[in-house]
């Protein structure tokens, strides 16, 4: 891939990237906090103060959604492909360095005492409870790296690494179909025209799900579950995508809608990146952007570093 396809292959992985880590890190302050919050405190765009920090988070902190990120990234950067085995050690090593904020399921899978292969599917057959958005949130760095592999291979590794922390299949088929939207718009496509056949790429027993929450009618407040559920978190990115008109505007859309506020906007700050690209990312946002990484020393990258590993994974 070269020429101005592989310019605009580098601008959009490295949008999907930095942009999943903007939404994570603006986002964070506002969880659980009411539906238009962020509009409510900064009703202009182009504040400097829009990444403000609050609720534990410094400006521009990233989450566990980035910190898990990045985790993956690592593993296929320097395992040379897919070592679940590896991704899992390195996420328990982060959950036992006390980071911020960890899912309870995912802290749960992670520390009880099940390896890799079992560990989930033992939280899942006693809970029966593991669609969270936990593995979606993550999502962003295996999207890119695995997008040259094509359609299935992208789709495939998704629900491998959704189900090292989550036993439902539920989660496994979200986390898949964002990877193949990011692949399309990765390609220069556009993810919204291919829903209805990415959506008969999902097992039967999930479509129907996820068709209602991708169907172009949807909006957030029909959700049947909080947004902390992988369905109307992924169909809140999608909606956030197609009711806007740009990367700015869809994560001030995705942060106002409230709840899981830093998981809404990273996976809709993936998505929005991976289709607008880098430059559509404001600066103002990327320049606090700071990602630390619990159990692995004194460690955060900054935004030169991510953009780093982001380039890493395209290439």
């Amino acid at each position: 891939m070269n020429g101005i396809r592989g310019k605009q292959w580098t601008e959009r992985t490295a949008g999907a990237v930095v942009g999943s880590a903007v939404g994570d890190a603006l986002g964070a302050p506002f969880e659980f906090g009411p539906a238009g919050a962020f509009s409510a405190r900064f009703p202009a765009s182009g504040a400097a103060e829009e990444m403000c920090g609050g609720g534990g988070w410094d400006p521009g902190e990233a989450t566990d959604d980035t910190q898990m990120a990045v985790l993956v990234a690592e593993s296929l950067l320097e395992r040379d492909g897919l070592d679940l085995p590896d991704i899992f050690r390195r996420f328990q090593r982060w959950a036992a360095g006390a980071p911020k904020d960890i899912g309870l399921q995912t802290d749960e899978v992670l520390t009880n005492g099940g390896s890799w292969e079992t560990a989930a599917a033992r939280h899942f057959q006693v809970s029966q409870r593991a669609a969270g958005n936990g593995s979606l949130m993550r999502a962003a760095t295996s999207a890119v790296y695995f997008a040259r592999d094509g359609q299935r291979a992208t789709m495939d590794a998704a629900r491998a690494i959704a189900a090292l922390t989550h036993g439902d299949p539920a989660a496994w088929e979200g986390t898949a179909l964002f990877h193949e939207l990011v692949r399309v718009a990765l390609e220069g496509g556009d993810p919204l025209a291919v829903l209805p056949e990415v959506l008969t790429l999902v097992h039967p027993d999930h479509r129907p799900r996820y068709a209602t929450v991708l169907a172009p009618d949807w909006h957030p407040d029909q959700a049947t579950e909080f947004n902390g559920a992988v369905w109307p978190c992924l169909g809140s990115a999608v909606w956030a995508l197609r009711t806007t008109a740009g990367f700015e505007e869809a994560l001030r859309a995705a942060v106002d809608l409230g709840g899981d506020t830093d998981t809404v906007a990273a996976v809709t700050g993936g998505l929005a990146g991976a289709y607008y690209g880098l430059d559509a990312i404001p600066a103002r946002w990327t320049a606090p952007l700071h990602v630390p990484l619990p159990g692995f020393g004194d460690r955060v990258l900054n935004p030169s570093q991510l953009l780093a590993l982001a380039h890493r994974l395209a290439a």
